[in-house]
């Protein structure tokens, strides 16, 4: 980490990671991108804080001035939630932002690629980007998905965002052999609601079994990393009818408006909260909550393995 001159490493992280203490990677677009502000302001204030009280140190992740920061300090943060002027980033963009020192918010890809090369092996996200509807036509598939075959981190989310096709989501998955494994569940949660219909292979039930799975695929030596679908909590969860009906209603806008690529995402979010009256923002900040504090679990067990 001392010879990166791109990567920028908070104290408090540099020190967890060389004490082998657990440590949780948080993605920062959610903060940039996927909701307003103060709210994600203080969401991302209060993961920090849920990673915190299960005994892990927080690291939220971005792109500031062109330096690729790992952990950021509260001034950082504000500063980064505020701002109008901030990117999308996937792994392609990091080169180009770096280059123009840009700031950015790092997607689930780019924040699993900048945590594998800080040696972070846990990151909590709401929900990865997958498969969007209509890819037979489009190919519109997230980078989110082959960045499992590379960074060597274990994903926390809520399954992949309902605004996606979820069967061609987990077949994609399957294809790349990434190791999905449910959470309490036999069904792939689907964000806002607990089912999707989509059965899983593997369910594990207890933060301690997560963290043995993470290190026996570590010590076998199969690359890349793993997702662990943690369904939003029972009593956060929308109906799955209501939450369907908006992202129908969300979708067909965006196509009837020529929505493309990067923006599709953020304005069906957006859209689905003015559709749900606020319901699906209360959810997902709920959701989120829920992975940050499953993965600093996992991660105080994977400390313990070690």
């Amino acid at each position: 980490m001392n010879a990166d001159p791109f990567l920028t490493v908070a104290e408090e992280v540099r020190a967890a990671l060389h004490h082998r203490q657990p440590v949780v990677a948080l993605e920062s677009t959610i903060i940039t991108h996927g909701m307003p502000y103060p709210d994600n302001l203080a969401t991302a204030r209060t993961v920090e804080q849920v990673v915190r009280a299960e005994g892990a140190v927080p690291v939220t992740i971005a792109v500031v001035a062109g330096q690729f920061r790992v952990g950021l300090d509260a001034a950082t943060l504000e500063a980064l939630a505020a701002r109008k002027d901030v990117a999308k980033a996937s792994r392609r963009d990091l080169a180009a932002l770096a280059t123009r020192r840009g700031w950015a918010g790092t997607t689930v890809a780019a924040t699993m690629a900048l945590a594998a090369r800080a040696g972070i092996s846990v990151f909590a996200t709401g929900g990865i980007g997958g498969v969007h509807r209509g890819a037979e036509r489009t190919f519109d598939i997230s980078a989110d998905l082959p960045e499992f075959t590379v960074s060597p981190v274990a994903v926390v989310c809520a399954g992949c965002k309902s605004i996606l096709d979820i069967r061609k989501t987990l077949e994609y998955l399957e294809t790349l052999s990434v190791p999905v494994v449910g959470y309490g569940t036999r069904e792939f949660p689907a964000f806002f609601s607990r089912e999707s219909g989509e059965k899983l292979d593997l369910r594990l039930d207890t933060p301690r079994e997560l963290a043995e799975l993470i290190a026996t695929h570590r010590r076998l030596g199969l690359s890349g990393g793993l997702l662990i679908a943690n369904p939003i909590p029972e009593a956060d969860a929308m109906p799955r009818a209501t939450i369907d009906a908006a992202i129908e209603q969300a979708v067909r806008e965006a196509d009837e408006q020529g929505i493309t690529h990067k923006a599709v995402t953020p304005y069906l979010l957006e859209r689905i909260v003015a559709l749900t009256g606020g319901a699906s923002l209360a959810a997902n900040i709920a959701l989120i909550r829920n992975n940050a504090a499953l993965a600093a679990r996992v991660a105080v067990e994977l400390a313990r393995l070690a």
